[in-house]
């Protein structure tokens, strides 16, 4: 008894190739929008590093106006000033 060889009929390899090509094509399209995006986020927050160092100032520069508005309103309710 001999077994049967494997064999692929032309329509089924064609259509294995088409959707091959197409899942290919769909990949690749999706690979470079999500390249797209990746690059977009890297420039964006590229920019924001000075912005942050400035915020970080700001930040510090309220804290102490806080301190001095706190001194200020203890020196009024003790009749200082």
């Amino acid at each position: 008894m001999t077994t049967p060889r494997f064999r692929l009929d032309r329509q089924v390899t064609l259509a294995v190739i088409v959707t091959l090509a197409i899942q290919a094509a769909g990949g690749l399209l999706w690979a470079g929008r999500a390249s797209a995006r990746i690059d977009e986020l890297e420039r964006r927050v590229e920019g924001q590093g000075p912005t942050a160092e400035r915020l970080a100032r700001v930040e510090e520069q309220i804290a102490g106006l806080r301190l001095t508005l706190e001194r200020l309103e203890r020196r009024l309710e003790s009749g200082e000033l």
